[in-house]
């Protein structure tokens, strides 16, 4: 009779085992397919602002009649393998220098079609902001998964890893 409640209990312990495990595996993946979704949404994103600011560029130059480049060759980025961060980082660079020549041309002021780049520009930033928060707020339901029991011991187990946030940008004492 004894025996016969031990192995019941054996049986019990590993049924809860086996079930804390799918459970906790199963939570881990659905914040990696959150996290992968939106990872692809922020690069459709950033390929979609890439491609605006070759127009904008190209098209700001016939306007003011240059050949120099308004921003650093943007080519070269499509060859080189960077990340989305890196990107995000050199597109935000390339528009503070696209919105300095803006400003000093007040020929481009009543230009529709730069005007109606930069809206699209506008929109998307907004698009990738609210992708951005949305990543964010991810990333950190699922690293804080890493600090609580069982999470903790699966995760070890899976080898996963905590993920980096987004950074948020940072505004320059000018902008202030």
């Amino acid at each position: 009779m004894l025996v016969h409640i031990i192995i019941i209990i054996i049986i019990i312990l590993l049924f809860l085992i086996v079930f804390t495990y799918i459970n906790s595996y199963n939570r881990f993946q659905d914040f990696i397919i959150k996290i992968t979704e939106v990872e692809n949404k922020i690069s459709d994103c950033l390929n979609n602002k890439y491609d605006i600011i070759l127009k904008l560029n190209e098209n700001i130059k016939e306007k003011i009649k240059t050949k120099k480049n308004l921003v650093d060759d943007l080519s070269e980025i499509k060859k080189d393998e960077i990340d989305d961060f890196k990107l995000d980082i050199i597109l935000n660079e390339a528009m503070e220098k696209v919105n300095f020549v803006k400003e000093n041309y007040t020929s481009l002021d009543d230009d529709k079609e730069v005007d109606e780049l930069l809206i699209q520009i506008e929109d998307t930033d907004e698009s990738l902001r609210a992708c951005k928060k949305y990543y964010n707020e991810t990333i950190n339901n699922y690293n804080e998964l890493f600090n609580k029991f069982p999470y903790s011991i699966i995760s070890k187990i899976l080898k996963y890893e905590k993920k980096d946030e987004f950074k948020k940008e940072k505004k320059k004492e000018k902008d202030i």
